[in-house]
């Protein structure tokens, strides 16, 4: 089971694509603070807060050298949010495989004489 307050900062932080697009561009390497932000037309201070929805969320790390802050993803969170779909999944497709064997048996019954 996913722990649920680690699962909800995840998912919180996942849920808005400034974010999301954050975690593409770090997923190639990490980057500073001004190079992840110059693609958005948002205010400095706006965007900040958005890289510390994903540090809080510990999907990123950072570190400060000098005046610079780098950021870099950090995958082990990711394993909350797919560990909580694929339970999601697994339950849903044992569900759909019951309503099948109930289907093919319904036809069964039919085709019988």
């Amino acid at each position: 089971m996913v722990p649920s307050a680690v699962a909800d900062d995840v998912f919180y932080a996942l849920s808005n694509s400034t974010r999301r697009q954050v975690l593409e561009k770090l997923s190639v390497g990490p980057a500073t603070v001004s190079e992840l932000a110059a693609p958005f037309d948002m205010k400095l201070p706006s965007f900040v807060q958005h890289l510390s929805v994903l540090e809080r969320s510990r999907l990123v790390t950072s570190t400060k050298q000098g005046r610079v802050r780098t950021y870099e993803i950090a995958p082990e969170p990711f394993a909350v949010a797919e560990d909580w779909l694929t339970a999601r999944r697994r339950l849903w497709e044992a569900r759909l495989d019951q309503f099948d064997e109930y289907v093919k048996s319904l036809k069964e019954k039919e085709s019988e004489p």
